[in-house]
């Protein structure tokens, strides 16, 4: 069979302000979380999950991005000859990954927003669902968040948003959305999203978390706030940026929303903070890298806080 959903979209144009001066010269999606850029876990997570056609929308400054996805021969004979087989055949593995999600690229043009880089590449969805997910965002899981999605699509036909537990506390974080109905297994039918609502305003216990099916009616919602956009930008008027979450707002005002909440933990790598969470649990989990990071912890922690091993400590 065919997969219900073959087609995604990862919106890579973003500046990363909130890490620079990290982000000035090295774009925000390459930066590593263990040993592949951050980007790389997204498209593996994509391929893992059947997408055999992913859109990548980038910006100036974003060359990096293709250089890591696109093949190096050259480097690869080089590694070989020198015997370094594990290494030549990583280079082969990456490139081989992009072929396998058949990545493409286009350059954002728009309006300033995270709708618009889902716009610019809905030209060749057709009446096509399609996967969106941050090239920022980590998830570790048994199934794949994709997986979930499309699972979730599959049963209900409509748009679906990620979703995790929240503490209610916390919601000035996040889009919460307000829940219509609890339908079990997860999965809720939603009646739209508030935006970073104070806690005694949260409508439920849910945050969107970043992952979308969506839909051509969500596209034809976004194809209407970017013609309002100009619209408003050609009288002078105050102008904002277009984002997906307003379209699906519009689109579950008469229409039906699902949210899946998704099982599994979520690392985001968007603010210095969390980065370096995501960095040092990936380190926790890999098999090499977690006795070495738990030792120096233990060695810091204890007396004197050396971080020298003790057969080199002085």
């Amino acid at each position: 069979m065919s997969p219900t959903i073959r087609r995604a979209v990862i919106p890579a144009a973003g500046l990363g302000s909130r890490l620079l001066p990290l982000t000035k010269a090295i774009p925000k999606e390459m930066l590593p979380v263990g040993d592949k850029p951050v980007i790389e876990h997204t498209v593996r997570e994509l391929v893992d999950s059947g997408i055999t056609d992913i859109t990548i929308v980038v910006s100036g400054g974003k060359s990096l991005i293709q250089d890591h996805f696109r093949p190096n021969p050259a480097l690869v004979a080089q590694l070989r000859a020198d015997g370094k087989t594990a290494y030549a055949d990583a280079v082969e593995e990456v490139a081989e990954l992009a072929r396998r999600g058949h990545i493409t690229y286009l350059d954002q043009y728009g309006p300033y927003g995270n709708g618009t880089p889902v716009l610019n590449a809905a030209r060749s969805f057709g009446d096509e669902p399609v996967l969106v997910l941050w090239p920022d965002d980590v998830f570790v899981a048994e199934v794949p968040r994709a997986q979930q999605l499309i699972r979730a699509y599959e049963q209900t036909g409509c748009p679906v948003l990620a979703l995790l537990p929240m503490d209610p506390a916390h919601s000035r974080r996040y889009g919460v959305p307000i829940v219509k109905e609890d339908l079990g297994d997860g999965q809720l039918r939603i009646t739209g999203l508030l935006e970073k609502p104070d806690p005694n305003d949260a409508p439920s216990s849910y945050a969107a978390i970043g992952g979308y099916v969506i839909t051509p009616g969500i596209v034809d919602e976004l194809r209407e706030q970017t013609r309002l956009w100009h619209e408003a930008a050609r009288k002078g008027k105050p102008v904002g940026e277009v984002y997906l979450t307003d379209a699906i707002n519009a689109y579950a005002a008469n229409r039906a929303v699902y949210g899946q909440v998704i099982q599994g933990t979520w690392y985001d790598t968007g603010n210095p903070a969390d980065y370096l969470v995501a960095q040092v649990a990936h380190a926790l989990a890999h098999p090499d890298y977690g006795p070495v990071l738990r030792d120096l912890v233990h060695r810091l922690d204890g007396p004197g806080g050396t971080a020298l091993a003790p057969e080199t400590a002085t």
